[in-house]
């Protein structure tokens, strides 16, 4: 059995490829591998290969290695969307490379601020042939690090059986970037359902319908017509089923991006972009922004310049109320429109035009437009999202010079459906919500400020739908469907019905999550940072189990200040918007080095000053991020402190942070995750507001293996019966006192693992936000009853092999029932 030698593509952090908030990769659609959240914009390769694939728009490269492995490397989520912006390849297709050689450069900044998540998976595609594994994961690694090895499995996959017969659809794929990674997943999972020979065939090239590197090479475009040939005893349902996938409308996760195909539009509908999803239908009424009439002369120098200050003030008090009122979007864009509003080279230009002699409402409409021309000549996408600013922050300075004021928001009818050809962000922010319920604009795009706006506050929004929107009748009755994309004129009843009710399927709350008996099951989500709020609230998750801290300590050369955390923490709490927060304290040390911290030589660092033992070496690190704690604001707030061993470790957080004046509601936990703290759970339950299982470290600490250990890793299985027990142990000293237990290790977001815990009495489990659909629906296939019999069952049994078997029964027959 040949190997190849893997090493990390990107500097960053590396996590399980089960962490990537995208089904397409977490549940192994593409296949197995693991992710690099970066921290530059640098891609080389993992290993020797000749390049089989480079993505049209640079965002993805896919390799062959000479023993036949085939490798995507693909840089963060959606980037296809970009469209090559802010990405640079440097190998062609065909070119041989070695192991380090540069593949891609990106801007870090850029693709970040427009990619779904920065996240970049590395994806072994041909799994049916090798395996890869890793030496470990959740740590922070440099690019050329090695990082685990790719086996060969000494078997080549077999074509599908055909019996001679074929069948062949055509169709036109309706993907909005092509066959790019996740729709080339999605044809290849359909595929793979059947059993025959099935092949896409595009501009002469074919590719076997199962191979999503060999469908991205087809290089197939929106709108492009392509056969679909399938053999075997189910070939007409094999071609039907992945011509349906193909001819799919994409739907874009990050912007909300759903354009209804022209081809499908009736007479009374118009075409749009979704910029905020929903179905609303309303009265149709048309924004009309009163022209203000700008006199190009002055009154005076001194009468100018005290008009156009007293016009800042005036403006920079109400942004300032909104800032305060809306501390989402919203207040983000406030923030920034006064920065813009007190910008030196802004006024700078206005007091040369007021000094001039002109008027203070035209001094500033020329500085602002000359900023806004500078802006549009960098060709910067970024920096022309900034010109609409700019054209706003004037706007909002002009009427108040010249008293010109916009249409009042009473003046909307009930269910209005705002039509306009555009709309500022003081706008939307100015209108009357609640009679406002949808908005339709001709221009601008799902990634404005306007819509960014509109979305914080909930209203469904239609934006690139073109002139043709202006010859919609004031108060006509219409449908906004921005769900699908598009306006509907004089909509009939069963439009709407079907509409709402399709629209109501789609955005159902999850809602508590529930056994087949009723018994409900709180799922949480483990994030790593501010940005990953938004993939656990849009997974419905309950809250956050784990907050991972170390994100904010790693890669750089000192210790971040206790302001900086407090802030961080701050944000995320209240992005949470009141749903509980756990906060772990910093677990650095072991396979989590940072360079501000001089760890003596250990001989294994898994058994030494890690976790709450930080405070051994740098006890100061531990006692600034309890400080910014203390001062977060949130009644949901808790912290939770890593490695416990004794309950003095406990008490002595406890006790610093009432010192510091932490809210009394602050709950203070202990993970356990080291045999010791399970067998005392009985006197740590005592001590502690709540109990959390870490169920990686329990694993490899019960079993006396290190998890870094590539010999060792595919031994190290939380359904071990020996770690059963301590987590058995742990549910039983929760239950006793009273105390809450909850799981918040790999084996929370493990449906086989959730019904065992299940049974052990634990209802909160805490897991990868694009695990948790896949928990609910194998939670909802099961009773408590069954859960507990299979937990005990499990306890007797002698290996993990047989617990996952024994568990995957039951919920199959569950869902069967």
């Amino acid at each position: 059995m040949s190997e190849v030698s893997l090493a990390a593509p990107l500097a960053g952090w590396l996590v399980s490829i089960r962490e990537v908030p995208d089904p397409v990769f977490s549940e192994g659609m593409m296949g197995e591998g693991f992710a690099v959240d970066p921290v530059h914009g640098s891609v080389s390769a993992p290993c020797a290969g000749v390049v089989v694939q480079v993505a049209s728009t640079s965002h993805s490269v896919t390799l062959r290695t000479d023993a036949g492995a085939e490798l995507l490397i693909h840089v963060g989520l959606e980037t296809v969307a970009l469209g090559g912006e802010g990405f640079e390849t440097h190998v062609q297709e065909g070119g041989h490379v070695r192991r380090g050689d540069l593949l891609i450069t990106f801007d870090l900044d850029a693709v970040g601020l427009k990619a779904k998540s920065l996240v970049s998976p590395v994806v072994l595609t041909n799994t049916q042939e090798f395996r890869l594994t890793l030496h470990s994961v959740d740590r922070l690694v440099s690019a050329g690090d090695t990082i685990g090895v790719i086996e060969s499995l000494g078997r080549r996959s077999a074509e599908a059986p055909s019996n001679g017969d074929a069948t062949t659809l055509e169709c036109l794929l309706g993907f909005e970037h092509g066959l790019h990674a996740r729709p080339a997943a999605r044809v290849a999972d359909a595929a793979k359902r059947f059993s025959g020979e099935i092949n896409i065939i595009a501009d002469g090239k074919s590719a076997s319908a199962r191979s999503a590197v060999a469908l991205m090479a087809l290089d197939v475009r929106k709108g492009d017509r392509v056969s679909v040939t399938a053999s075997g005893a189910d070939r007409d349902a094999a071609a039907r089923a992945v011509c349906a996938v193909l001819s799919t409308v994409e739907q874009e996760h990050s912007s909300f991006a759903r354009v209804a195909p022209a081809a499908v539009l009736a007479d009374n509908e118009m075409g749009g972009v979704c910029a905020v999803p929903g179905v609303v239908k309303g009265t149709a009424f048309r924004w009309r922004r009163k022209s203000a009439v700008v006199p190009e002369d002055g009154q005076g120098l001194e009468y100018e310049r005290k008009a156009l200050e007293g016009a800042i003030d005036q403006v920079s008090s109400e942004l300032q109320a909104v800032r305060n009122a809306a501390p989402g979007a919203g207040g983000d864009i406030a923030q920034a429109h006064l920065g813009l509003l007190h910008d030196e080279n802004l006024r700078a230009e206005a007091a040369v035009q007021i000094q001039a002699g002109r008027s203070a409402a035209y001094a500033w409409m020329a500085a602002t437009s000359a900023a806004a021309d500078a802006l549009r000549k960098t060709g910067n996408p970024r920096m022309r999202e900034r010109v609409a600013d700019l054209e706003d922050i004037s706007a909002q300075l002009v009427r108040k010079l010249t008293g010109t004021e916009d249409l009042a928001g009473d003046e909307f009818p009930d269910a209005t459906v705002l039509l306009a050809d555009d709309l500022l962000p003081s706008e939307i922010l100015s209108l009357d919500r609640q009679k406002l319920k949808a908005i339709a604009v001709e221009r601008s795009g799902p990634t404005s400020h306007m819509a960014i706006i509109a979305a914080s506050i909930g209203v469904p929004t239609l934006v690139a739908v073109g002139p043709k929107l202006g010859d919609v009748a004031q108060g006509v009755s219409v449908l906004v469907d921005s769900t699908a994309g598009k306006l509907v004129i004089d909509p009939a009843d069963d439009v709407v019905e079907r509409a709402l009710k399709r629209n109501s399927a789609l955005n159902t709350p999850a809602g508590p999550c529930r056994t087949r008996d009723g018994t409900t099951v709180r799922l949480l989500a483990n994030i790593g940072g501010a940005p990953e709020v938004d993939a656990a609230l849009a997974a419905a998750a309950e809250g956050c189990g784990l907050l991972r801290t170390e994100f904010l300590f790693l890669d750089r050369p000192t210790a971040p200040s206790s302001n900086e955390q407090a802030d961080v923490y701050q944000t995320i709490a209240d992005a949470f918007g009141g749903l509980p927060l756990t906060i772990r304290t910093l677990d650095i040390g072991g396979d989590k080095p940072v360079p501000f911290i001089t760890f003596e030589q250990e001989e294994n660092p898994a058994l030494g000053a890690r976790g709450i033992r930080t405070n051994l070496i740098d006890p100061e690190l531990i006692d600034t991020q309890l400080q910014a704690i203390a001062r977060v604001r949130s009644d949901a707030l808790k912290v939770m402190i890593p490695m416990v061993s004794s309950v003095e470790e406990l008490r002595g957080v406890r006790a610093r942070l009432v010192e510091l004046g932490a809210p009394a509601a602050l709950q203070v936990g202990a993970m356990v995750e080291t045999p010791a703290a399970a067998l005392l759970a009985d006197t740590l339950a005592r001590e502690a507001d709540f109990l959390s299982i870490g169920t990686n470290d329990l694993a490899q600490y019960a079993l006396a293996m290190d998890r870094t250990n590539p010999l060792l890793a595919g031994m190290i299985d939380a359904l071990n019966p020996a770690v059963l027990r301590l987590i058995a142990l742990t549910a039983d000293a929760g239950a006793a006192t009273g105390t809450p237990v909850s799981v918040c290790g790999n084996l929370a977001s493990d449906p086989v693992g959730a019904v065992l815990l299940i049974g052990f009495g634990i209802t909160e489990l805490s897991g990868a936000p694009a695990a948790l659909a896949m928990l609910r629906r194998a939670i909802s296939q099961v009773t408590t009853e069954e859960c507990r019999d299979l937990a005990q069952r499990a306890l007797q049994l002698e290996s993990a092999g047989q617990v996952r078997a024994l568990a995957s029964e039951m919920i199959s027959a569950g869902e069967g029932a």
